[in-house]
């Protein structure tokens, strides 16, 4: 941001009033406080699969695939708000030096840990495709010796009376697992994986068109020609996203549906926030 005398003037001429700028900052943060919450809900998701999968021998390179979720909405909360610090709250003489550099660095260490998430999804994906048909016997049979049944992507129950007769003639097991599946659900979660790593690819291609805007903003070379350009690379990936989020409504996945859409209204903040702080780059050198 620029220039705090004419911050009033700037508001009210994007905004239209301060009382419309007050309410876009309470929904604003709102928003926010939503995709803090639902790392929590991811966590306890999580946990829940997990009683089912690496229950009680998770190894340090499992760890990513069984909590993918969790991490990747945390580093992304922080990287959100790093993102809202420079963009909207702090003044444009403050990020310089040590700030600049710990702001920098901070955001460095989320994208490391974002891809090491994407990481995760794609392990997740390869574990989808990696089953081998159960060996001809009734599930059924099974019942009391620890066998679980998936019933959706990371959603698992344990095997019972009733729900092993949902397996069909031909289930398939997950190798190095006690997990069966019939053919229908395996094939619903396979493409759910492949909805997680388009997704997380597609987010991580947003923060680069990002990172590259406010690295330019902050040396005053984001000229409208360039902000032009990236905005019609980013209403691609952002349709994708939309598309994305739409699959899960769809497919039944509440959480992931209810959080895709919390991102892109979040990511709606963050491009406005953006406009805002060249807007008022644009004021000051014309007012100067």
């Amino acid at each position: 941001m620029t220039g705090q005398k004419t911050m009033a003037e700037v508001k009210t001429n994007i905004f239209g009033s301060v009382n419309r700028f007050r309410a876009f900052t309470a929904v604003k943060y709102l928003t926010y406080a939503l995709l803090s919450i639902n790392v929590l809900l991811f966590l306890q998701a999580e946990l829940l699969a997990l009683e089912h999968t690496f229950a009680g021998s998770i190894k340090p390179w499992q760890f990513i695939q069984s909590f993918a979720e969790t991490v990747d909405t945390a580093a992304w909360v922080v990287l959100l708000l790093l993102f809202e610090l420079e963009t909207s709250v702090l003044d444009d003489s403050r990020i310089r030096g040590g700030v600049q550099v710990a702001l920098h660095g901070v955001r460095g260490l989320c994208y490391l840990v974002i891809g090491y998430a994407f990481t995760g999804y794609f392990a997740e994906l390869v574990t989808l495709y990696d089953v081998v048909p159960f060996p001809g016997m009734d599930p059924c049979t099974l019942l009391g010796q620890d066998f679980s049944i998936l019933v959706g992507l990371d959603d698992y129950l344990p095997i019972d009376a009733e729900n092993c007769v949902t397996l069909g003639a031909n289930p398939f097991q997950f190798v190095g697992f006690s997990i069966l599946s019939g053919a229908a659900t395996l094939e619903s979660a396979q493409y759910l994986g492949w909805a997680d790593v388009i997704n997380a690819a597609t987010w991580i291609l947003v923060c680069v068109v990002l990172e590259v805007e406010v690295r330019l903003q902050l040396r005053g070379r984001l000229s409208d020609r360039i902000m032009t350009a990236t905005k019609y690379l980013k209403f691609s990936l952002y349709g994708i996203l939309f598309c994305a989020a739409i699959y899960w409504g769809f497919r039944g996945d509440f959480l992931d549906f209810w959080d895709a859409c919390l991102w892109l209204f979040a990511f709606i903040f963050i491009e406005l926030n953006v406009f805002e702080w060249q807007f008022e780059t644009t004021h000051e050198e014309n007012k100067a």
